[in-house]
């Protein structure tokens, strides 16, 4: 007859059975880290600047479309927080709302790449936690509008996390910049061979590809200025696209009738030169993306002849969208209609099935959660506001859900003085035409829910100005946001979506993510 089973090895089989659920733990953590590889995967973001996808940005990009969006996903519901180069990049590499990491708008003042930014939000940064994952990092290209400003630490100024680094002192140029070399001023001049920024970003990668360990992963950050003004396409480009024209569809030309003040303001129809000066920028913005394509090309090959193109995730996007004559403003960025906050976003990697087009809708805040979760960092240790949308792209790798509205939100800039150009519209204006059609305004300050899912596509805005003005579109039936609803609304269904702003306004890490996805959105 059997005796009683020992203490002891009672205790040793309930640590077994104790120690298996971490192991297993481990073991599926390594699927979507390793998926068909020993080792981590690899990480690439390409970040454009200013590359609209509503109004044909992507037209140029074949080599970038075949080679991501047909080998991975393409997401045709991509959006910025914030439609600003500044907040938006703020966004992508901390992962949070601007509300949350206060950039407010370009200049030092509204907190871009400021002293108080370095100490607060940057520390926070996802790349640093990628190199605590032993991620070998690299970045190239435009950082933030401000950086390398003496007030803010000169090009001595390398965010942590960085092992290379290689970033654009100020905005975005394509000759005759400085750049911070791991802290130290290299100047460029203009020398196509040398100094042309898109092709300098790419070949800096390539010798990074070539000098990496390969024991470790790596994880590559390229912002090319394309197609950000001044426009300077490469040589071989620049008699390209000669008889295309801005898109003439849609809200192209239209009056901003029931509009905020700003769109009410400028002249339609827009004058013969105003069309043929937005004609030649949005020319001129196509064969700047044209290098775009061909450092896409570069970079897949290099991957796939050192044997990593299977191992990597490549992600492509841009900061915001953007306007060439849409309600007859000129070009810029900066408004809440969707040619400005819409954007871009193709994803190839491994576990993503080829030539997806996925109808989720994600911002750009998800970008840092997404690349930890693809790093195998544990998500509920990062102070975050985005979610990760790995589970969309490669559901055998995780479970997820998607949002049914997010914010976006945006703080407009001003002058203090008025334009002497344009006398007659008073301060507190910015980005004005010599037509004296201005672009921004200090009261240009908005925050919306953007409500997508498949019953609903309703976009709610609310200005802080002396108005108190308000937007409502049913995108379902106006596309084009050519009509403001907000007087034909129920009040009652108007106050359920003030209280849903108010609440993504003050949200913060979880509160920003835990929506009430059962929560009916009431028909407009």
């Amino acid at each position: 007859m059997a005796g009683p089973r020992s203490t002891a090895g009672a205790t040793r089989s309930g640590q077994r059975a104790h120690l298996a659920t971490p192991v297993l733990l481990a073991l599926l953590t390594c699927c979507v880290r390793c998926a068909d590889s020993a080792k981590p995967s690899n990480i690439v973001l390409i970040l454009t600047d200013d590359q609209d996808v509503q109004l044909g940005g992507m037209v140029p990009m074949k080599k970038t479309k075949a080679l991501i969006g047909d080998a991975g996903a393409t997401f045709v519901n991509a959006f910025t927080a914030s439609p600003l180069g500044c907040p938006s990049r703020s966004s992508i590499l901390t992962g949070r709302y601007p509300h949350n990491h206060e950039v407010k708008n370009n200049s030092l003042s509204g907190n871009c790449s400021s002293p108080l930014w370095q100490k607060g939000p940057e520390a926070e940064a996802f790349p640093i936690y990628l190199s605590k994952q032993k991620y070998q990092t690299f970045f190239a290209g435009k950082y933030l509008n401000q950086y390398g400003e003496k007030e803010a630490g000169d090009v001595a100024h390398v965010p942590p996390g960085w092992d290379q680094w290689y970033a654009l002192v100020g905005n975005s140029q394509y000759y005759n910049y400085t750049l911070s070399v791991n802290g130290k001023e290299e100047k460029h001049s203009d020398s196509y061979e040398k100094d042309y920024l898109t092709n300098l970003i790419v070949n800096r990668s390539l010798r990074f590809l070539d000098d990496r360990s390969p024991q470790h992963p790596f994880f590559l950050m390229l912002s090319p200025p394309a197609p950000h003004s001044p426009w300077t396409a490469a040589p071989q480009y620049q008699g390209e696209f000669s008889n295309v024209k801005a898109p003439r569809d849609g809200s192209f030309n239209k009056p901003g009738k029931a509009k905020h003040w700003l769109l009410r303001q400028p002249v339609n129809p827009m004058t013969d030169s105003s069309l043929a000066f937005l004609d030649d920028a949005y020319r001129r913005r196509w064969r700047t993306l044209l290098s775009v394509d061909d450092m896409v090309e570069a970079l897949v090959k290099k991957l796939d002849s050192i044997k990593e193109l299977n191992n990597t995730y490549i992600f492509y996007t841009s900061d915001n969208g953007y306007h060439t004559g849409q309600f007859s403003l000129p070009i810029d960025k900066r408004q809440l209609y969707e040619f400005d906050i819409r954007i871009p976003l193709m994803v190839r990697g491994p576990g993503i099935k080829p030539n997806q087009t996925l109808q989720a809708p994600v911002l750009n805040i998800d970008l840092a959660p997404t690349i930890l979760d693809i790093s195998g960092v544990n998500l509920s240790s990062v102070n975050v506001d985005g979610q990760s949308f790995l589970s969309q792209m490669a559901p055998s790798l995780r479970n997820g859900t998607a949002r049914p509205f997010f914010l976006v939100e945006y703080s407009g800039e001003g002058h203090p003085t008025t334009d002497p150009i344009c006398p007659k519209l008073g301060p507190g204006l910015s980005q004005c035409f010599p037509d004296c059609v201005c672009e921004d305004a200090y009261n240009n300050t908005y925050a919306c829910i953007r409500t997508l899912d498949s019953e609903h596509n309703l976009q709610y805005c609310e200005f802080a100005d002396s108005e108190s003005f308000v937007e409502v579109y049913n995108l379902t039936s106006d596309p084009h946001q050519l009509q403001n609803i907000v007087k034909q609304v129920d009040p009652s269904v108007l106050q359920i979506m003030n209280q849903r702003l108010i609440k993504l306004q003050s949200c913060a890490g979880n509160s920003c993510r835990d929506i009430k996805q059962r929560r009916r959105t009431p028909q407009y």
